[in-house]
């Protein structure tokens, strides 16, 4: 079974087609509010641990070895994962981030990591 997954900033309007909206990021977003961001649920304990993410520094030159780490990460965190799963059961999930490079962020490693697992 495929799952339906989108990934979009936090900081775009929600939308009906978003379905289940999660924020995946560890920290709340500067200059959201939280009804504004209309979330189903705030799953910061699948974000990048602190060390990772301050490692990371979104620098594109350390993608590919960002997402080997954090993959790890999500191996050993299977409460969360197995959470995410069960919204993705029900339907499509849309992972929200705050930074602002769109290609090199946990939400799309996230997205990544469970299609690969779907």
């Amino acid at each position: 079974m495929a799952f339906d997954i989108a990934v979009k900033r936090v900081y775009e309007p929600p939308a009906k087609a978003d379905g289940q909206r999660v924020l995946v990021d560890r920290i709340w977003p500067r200059g959201i509010a939280k009804k504004d961001a209309a979330l189903t649920l705030w799953l910061k304990e699948i974000a990048p641990s602190d060390d990772l993410r301050k490692w990371f520094g979104h620098e594109p030159l350390r993608w590919a070895e960002f997402r080997k780490r954090y993959r790890a990460e999500l191996d050993s965190n299977g409460d969360a994962v197995e959470q995410l799963r069960g919204l993705l059961r029900e339907g499509k999930v849309t992972l929200l981030y705050s930074a602002h490079d769109e290609a090199h962020n946990n939400a799309v490693a996230l997205a990544e990591f469970l299609r690969a697992q779907a």
